[in-house]
């Protein structure tokens, strides 16, 4: 959908949201809140619906955002390890919302558009609760939830997850995908959503933005004569930190080190034990979590920044990816159709999922090319201009102004075959 065609929505959109932290230490939550902090500037009347625990700490009130009580239910599997808890709380939060915005009617105020980012919320408002308050329902589709890793795990509730799935997908008035390649997937098993877009991750440009190379290095106290290679992330877990690290050990590069920013602590332990192993100790500099703005200058300071894996693949949309070509910097990445939508060639050295001798290639290569690094990070600022938040948001209330409540009987789907 282009850009030209936005227009604001004749009532104002509803956002409802779940985001892991509220104090934005999870990347589900800096999207989530950095795209409300977009909406709002354009839309300044959307109503963002956010849970949060008694008197807990919250950015979002920054945006604007309204807390609900969170149904803290999902605490319970500390005594029973089971996500169907969360389930239940994200089910219990769905019916709340509903109960704000009828609220919300009696003093006036109606929306025009419920825009869901939670499989389970989704799932309510796409089955029944959109219908109950009589607006159609976007849904920002990040996976399937039977495709969750941290998914419930019990064989019964194999078929739950299939039923949430399939209703949050096909009884949406419409549905955002961050990829064309899970739209194309969609399409391939037989669900045609009648109104779809993609709509990718972003860069927050108030915070990445280029800066010299040696200016970041004096800042953080690194040599500025080394070859650095950086990967940033909050969390290291199914991203193919272990071969990026033996891929460096294998490239054997001289005066090279190799920097991993944020990680919790058990993901750091278990990166240094293997570089203690692998000897390269000494070239290993692990910083533990850091504000978005020191994340920032860390890739600044790159010479190479890397993305050895996703945890998904057709629906891969890394927040890292748009980061680090905000930063104008060359991007080693493993080689996705989705990633492929939306960086090309010219910015990236792309290799083959799990091949650490390709990795360690495309380490070697770049590491003694000083000028295509050079222009393979020019190519890459270019290219991110067109992921920035506010072309987020703008995508977003595009999709908002053209819903309709669908159908009860006939839904938004047609089946194939």
């Amino acid at each position: 959908m282009a850009d030209a065609d936005v227009r604001d929505p004749q009532l104002p959109l509803c956002y409802i949201a779940y985001p892991t932290s509220l104090t934005l230490q999870s990347a589900n939550a800096i999207q989530t809140w950095t795209t409300l902090r977009e909406l709002r500037r354009l839309a300044p009347s959307t109503l963002a619906l956010i849970p949060r625990s008694w008197r807990a700490p919250s950015h979002f009130t920054a945006v604007g955002a309204r807390h609900l009580p969170r149904p803290a239910i999902g605490r319970l599997s500390r005594l029973h390890r089971t996500t169907l808890l969360y389930y239940l709380e994200h089910s219990l939060f769905a019916w709340m919302c509903l109960g704000a915005l009828l609220l919300e009617r009696l003093r006036g105020r109606r929306y025009g558009a419920i825009y869901i980012r939670q499989t389970v919320c989704a799932a309510w408002w796409a089955g029944c609760l959109g219908r109950l308050y009589g607006a159609p329902v976007i849904y920002e589709a990040h996976d399937w939830e039977s495709h969750n890793p941290s998914r419930a795990k019990e064989r019964w509730a194999v078929g739950l997850l299939h039923l949430m799935d399939r209703v949050a997908l096909t009884r949406s008035a419409a549905v955002v995908s961050l990829t064309e390649h899970f739209l194309r997937q969609l399409r391939a098993d037989g669900w045609l959503p009648r109104n779809s877009a993609v709509i990718p991750d972003a860069f927050d440009a108030l915070v990445y933005q280029p800066e010299d190379r040696a200016t970041a290095r004096h800042h953080l106290g690194l040599d500025p004569d080394v070859l650095l290679v950086v990967y940033a992330g909050m969390t290291f877990s199914y991203r193919g930190l272990d071969r990026l690290v033996a891929a460096f050990a294998a490239a054997a590069l001289p005066n090279a080190r190799l920097i991993f920013v944020g990680g919790r602590p058990t993901e750091i332990e278990g990166l240094r034990a293997q570089a203690e192993q692998l000897g390269l100790l000494t070239q290993l500099l692990l910083t533990g979590p850091q504000p978005q703005t020191e994340v920032a200058h860390y890739l600044a300071a790159a010479d190479l920044l890397v993305i050895p894996d996703t945890v998904t693949d057709v629906t891969a949309s890394p927040l890292k990816l748009f980061e680090y070509m905000a930063m104008g910097r060359p991007i080693i990445t493993v080689d996705l159709p989705a990633l492929r939508e939306v960086i090309n060639e010219q910015a990236a050295r792309f290799v083959r999922r799990g091949s650490i001798t390709e990795l360690a290639a495309a380490l070697r290569e770049l590491a003694a090319d000083p000028d295509h690094r050079e222009a393979m990070g020019h190519a890459a600022r270019r290219q991110a201009q067109a992921w920035t938040y506010t072309r987020r948001a703008e995508r977003i209330l595009a999709v908002a102004a053209t819903v309709e409540l669908p159908s009860w009987r006939t839904g938004i789907v047609t089946k194939q075959g």
